[in-house]
């Protein structure tokens, strides 16, 4: 398993992450431990969280699977802000409070990443600032990071911290990479060049901020995923090719093609299937050439100006 650097306050992080979005879907506490243990087999040490997911059961049933196991082997982090029904809540007493409860849910005494999940259009910076201040001194936050963010909003919130945010999630595959599209169609009056996202790839690229894809197999914003979906038989006669060419499954493919660009961007991975994560792992083994790469970009229906 390729190893990636966040910063010097963490250890290093496996390039492929387990989202655990779908872990309360799982039996019991029993079948999340073997997943996790397949995981650690399988050389992956990063767990990507949500107080969110299945309404805080996705952290809980993790908590209870995690007693027993070495904490410190494993790199945790959670996300908070998004009040379902309601908004986005930068307010330094709802991080403070969420925090505590996620981390009274996974059953640990400190989380390695804290992320905001979406951006809050009432965010007051200076505030922010001060929650983070808290959690990092009392300890229960090593790391600070954002999701779904744009460069601007990073800096305005860089402006009012003691360290820079360390992580952007984003949502990325080969079916969805607007960041990839604008950056290929600069000044092109086309679709394709409208700039969505602000540059975030070469802007995480400049400032060292590690960006890690969400939804690596899906297209749209939850629509579904592409592989083996008739709607993109372009793009999965080149995954099946590149599959046989390299032995492993089309999902390792997808994962190899987000790992191969070089902003190092670590690839979250919602499987609960152990054979699933397995095959996955093996995208290290596919080390796909530039052509390949545009390969599969361009039979996702993607076109080069």
């Amino acid at each position: 398993m390729k190893m990636l650097k966040i910063n010097d306050s963490l250890p290093e992080v496996s390039a492929i992450g387990l989202g655990c979005m779908r872990l309360a879907g799982l039996e019991d506490e029993k079948a999340v431990g073997g997943l996790i243990d397949v995981c650690m087999e399988e050389g992956i040490n990063f767990f990507d969280h949500a107080d969110i997911y299945a309404g805080g059961e996705a952290e809980a049933v993790f908590g209870k699977a995690l007693a027993g196991r070495d904490r410190e082997k494993m790199v945790i982090q959670t996300k908070c802000a998004i009040r379902p029904g309601c908004c986005y809540d930068f307010s330094g007493d709802h991080i403070l409070s969420s925090v505590d409860a996620s981390l009274k849910r996974l059953g640990t005494e400190y989380i390695d990443v804290l992320l905001l999940h979406r951006p809050d259009a009432l965010m007051e910076p200076e505030e922010v600032a001060e929650a983070f201040r808290k959690l990092k001194k009392a300890g229960k936050v090593r790391s600070f990071g954002v999701s779904n963010h744009n460069p601007m909003q990073i800096e305005l919130l860089n402006s009012c911290l003691d360290e820079p945010v360390c992580v952007d999630q984003i949502q990325f595959s080969i079916a969805h990479c607007p960041a990839i599209d604008a950056g290929l169609n600069v000044n092109i009056h086309n679709d394709a060049g409208c700039v969505r996202e602000g540059s975030v790839i070469e802007y995480c690229r400049l400032k060292k901020i590690r960006l890690q894809a969400w939804s690596p197999f899906q297209y749209g914003m939850f629509e579904g995923v592409f592989i083996g979906n008739e709607k993109f038989p372009a793009l999965n006669k080149a995954l099946d090719r590149l599959a046989a060419k390299y032995n492993v499954t089309s999902n390792a493919i997808a994962t190899a093609w987000i790992l191969r660009h070089p902003a190092g961007i670590q690839t979250i991975v919602g499987s609960v299937n152990a054979g699933r994560i397995r095959e996955i792992c093996k995208a290290g083994e596919a080390a796909l050439t530039r052509e390949e790469w545009y390969e599969l970009y361009l039979a996702a229906g993607k076109q080069l100006p």
